[in-house]
């Protein structure tokens, strides 16, 4: 989307399953509400009817022979599903919209993590997503093997099932944009009590979101 034409805020929480950033979505998502914003809720893969089905297919522990390259097509249309349909109408109308994941996934876990071609990833980013960049990416850090016990606690789905090492690679993805962008990109240390990690991320999103500033947490 034209930033000229943009008038809503576009965040996107990232890091390893178990970090915690859907706990942060939300607690975001309540303080804006809070103050009076518009705020649209998304998870990607997911978020519209068919961008839903696509996720079941993808997190479905009995499609452990998934190719990487239809994995990435997967996840490259769940997403152009739900940026034409949701994303961009809510930016258009002034909403902000916290997506749990976007293409800086995709870059970790396919490109990174899976092996595919760095370049082939980018662009079928580019494509899923419309072009449309976030205003700001945070990535909830933490040692893997803490991230994954988290996240397995109750049960494990497809994307977990390659182990530590794998989710090893995707939080080297992680910290690599971390350094390619670091304006958009910001990596929040995910240690500590949850308001603790909450109080971190909203001191990287003060400058594009400055209602968060007023009153205590």
């Amino acid at each position: 989307m034209d930033a000229r034409v943009r008038q809503g805020v576009f965040i996107t929480l990232e890091g390893m399953d178990g970090c915690g950033k859907s706990t942060k979505g939300r607690m975001l998502a309540e303080e804006l509400v809070s103050k009076g914003r518009e705020v649209v809720s998304l998870r990607d893969p997911g978020g519209t009817g068919i961008s839903e089905r696509i996720r079941t297919i993808l997190l479905d522990p009995e499609a452990a022979d998934m190719a990487p390259e239809c994995e990435l097509m997967l996840f490259e249309a769940a997403r152009a599903q739900l940026t034409c349909e949701v994303i961009l109408p809510a930016l258009e109308r002034g909403a902000v919209v916290v997506c749990d994941r976007y293409y800086d996934s995709t870059f970790a876990y396919q490109a990174v993590g899976r092996g595919l071609d760095e370049d082939l990833v980018r662009r079928a980013n580019k494509m899923g997503s419309c072009g449309l960049v976030p205003d700001r990416t945070i990535v909830f850090d933490l040692e893997v093997d803490e991230s994954f016990e988290r996240a397995t606690r109750h049960g494990i789905d497809r994307m977990e099932l390659d182990g530590e090492p794998f989710q090893a690679r995707v939080r080297h993805g992680y910290l690599r944009l971390s350094t390619e962008e670091p304006d958009r990109v910001r990596v929040v240390d995910g240690h500590g009590e949850k308001v603790e990690v909450y109080a971190r991320m909203r001191g990287e999103l003060l400058d594009l979101l400055p209602e968060l500033a007023e009153g205590a947490l």
